[in-house]
């Protein structure tokens, strides 16, 4: 079963690409982008891909600092 996602903001693109059947190399991605001008992300567009499994890790680390911030 295949899943594809995006999302965009001023700033950035969200991507996610899944294919729970296939084991090869880059078929379960995350990826984020910066997008043109803005600011300090002013320049070339960046890129920042992560396997599934990177993300879920990104994730967590996230969920567990974020909530420190915003219940304080």
């Amino acid at each position: 079963m295949s899943y594809t996602k995006s999302k965009s903001t001023k700033r950035f693109s969200f991507g996610i690409n899944r294919n729970s059947t296939s084991k090869k190399a880059g078929s379960n991605v995350l990826t984020i982008s910066t997008l043109g001008d803005y600011g300090i992300y002013s320049g070339a567009t960046t890129a920042l891909t992560m396997t599934v499994k990177e993300a879920t890790a990104l994730q967590g680390f996230l969920n567990d600092n974020l909530s420190e911030i915003t219940s304080v």
